[in-house]
């Protein structure tokens, strides 16, 4: 019976994932059907302006051609008007002269033909007939005359669409998620030389698989990107993975989206428990600060935050001893996930406030700054480095039976927590090369400033 019910339990659930598959996939076939229409909108406008470029380009051209045309007739016009008003003028003197010349072949008076001939003489050599070039200054021929697109014709006859470029490949042996940075890498399934650019697309998710349509957070887009490589840098991994995905463009349009990948991000979040806390702390999401008054008059931000289930690691530093610890120093203690019942549990001295994840595995790290009059800091693992300088600062290993929570305790000022924060790789190698825990061992790792 037993075995039976197991079975149908496991049909349920593969069922329930394949029914979730399917509903996506439909969400994925009624947006792209929407978009069709949509797109061929566009697309119907945008060759409709291209053809309207290409008109308006060739009228401008044609003006421009057919105002050289009217320049170079007025030029060679004007200059053909000049010659031929010398030329009138030439002609009108020589025709005078010649007269003058006819008049005196018939006179008797030798004196008079004499002094007649002398200055006929003398007018033929000046006279401007006889300096005249009888050649045309330019041509008939009009040098802007006509343009040759025959080139042009058989050009525009053989015009394609622009291919819609292919989706890129992503991958995921290039691509890097560490030190708060995501690098992802794609190439192209054949080289297309008209590509002008890509576009980054992603997003945070808590789903392990594919990306889903319907997701509580929108894709976040990176444009204009000339390299098939793109490096998101300053991230906080408040989610567990990241979705990506990329599409080429060229200069009319956007290729289809890549296949997606998810990958893992590793940081680890939390953020402080007030319904752990002693009645002096003054406690937000990410900040503690310690409060003499005892919270009087203050307003309550009390959470009740469930554990957030399984699968992390948590610690704390138990420097625990008998007795009530002096308010002048600084306490951290490493407390079981089971202990965190209500905040009755510290009393007196012990101003302590826990963390609201419990980690039972893995590789963890995050940031504690405090403020300037304050008399705490926090753990890690087990090892402890400057925040400026990533030296090791101090290192000791102990084992736990339960999982656990971070723990901090404040005297006097306060602090703030950075979680969501990777373990930085110049700290992993300075664990390899101080043969310490490596980057696969159990291990949680605090920065003070």
């Amino acid at each position: 019976m037993d075995s039976q019910r197991e079975a149908l339990q496991r049909i349920i659930t593969t069922l329930a994932n394949k029914d979730d598959e399917i509903q996506n996939f439909i969400e994925i076939l009624n947006h792209t059907l929407k978009n069709v229409q949509v797109n061929t909108t566009k697309v119907m406008l945008d060759l409709e302006e291209e053809f309207g470029a290409l008109q308006a380009t060739l009228d401008e051209m044609k003006d421009s051609m057919t105002n050289k045309i009217k320049q170079e007739q007025a030029y060679k016009s004007q200059e053909l008007q000049n010659q031929l008003t010398i030329c009138n003028n030439a002609l009108e003197g020589s025709e005078e002269l010649l007269e003058y010349a006819n008049r005196m072949l018939s006179t008797d008076d030798s004196e008079v033909f004499t002094k007649a001939a002398k200055q006929i003489k003398d007018r033929v050599t000046m006279a401007p007939a006889f300096r005249l070039s009888l050649k045309p200054k330019i041509s008939d021929n009009m040098t802007h005359l006509m343009v040759d697109f025959s080139q042009e014709k058989q050009m525009l006859k053989s015009l394609k669409f622009l291919p819609v470029p292919r989706a890129p490949e992503i991958d995921p042996t290039e691509c890097l998620v560490a030190d708060n940075c995501a690098t992802v890498a794609w190439r192209m399934p054949e080289e297309d030389k008209k590509i002008d650019h890509y576009i980054l697309e992603y997003r945070k998710t808590n789903y392990e698989g594919p990306p889903r349509v319907k997701e509580e957070r929108n894709w976040d887009i990176i444009d204009n990107i000339k390299c098939t490589e793109y490096a998101l840098s300053g991230l906080k991994f408040e989610s567990k993975y990241m979705n990506f995905r990329v599409r080429a463009c060229n200069k009319a349009v956007a290729g289809d989206y890549s296949e997606p990948i998810t990958l893992e991000t590793k940081g680890f979040n939390f953020s402080f428990d007030g319904t752990t806390s002693h009645q002096n702390l003054k406690v937000d999401d990410f900040s503690v600060e310690w409060d003499s008054s005892g919270g009087k008059g203050q307003e309550s931000k009390i959470k009740g935050k469930e554990n957030k289930g399984s699968g992390q690691v948590s610690l704390m530093k138990n420097n625990m001893r008998s007795g009530t610890p002096s308010p002048k120093r600084t306490s951290i203690s490493c407390r079981p996930a089971s202990a965190r019942s209500n905040r009755d549990r510290f009393t007196g001295e012990s101003y302590t406030v826990l963390g609201d994840t419990v980690i039972e595995s893995g590789q963890h790290y995050w940031e504690v700054k405090s403020q300037k009059d304050c008399k705490s800091y926090s753990i890690g693992h087990i090892s402890f480095y400057n925040a400026d300088t990533k030296q090791l600062l101090h290192t000791f290993k102990t084992k736990f039976t339960q999982p656990v929570v971070p723990a901090f305790m404040v005297w006097c000022g306060g602090l703030n927590v950075y979680t969501g924060l990777q373990v930085p790789s110049a700290i992993k190698s300075f664990q390899k090369g101080d043969g310490g825990l490596g980057g696969s061992a159990n291990s949680l790792i605090g920065l003070a400033q």
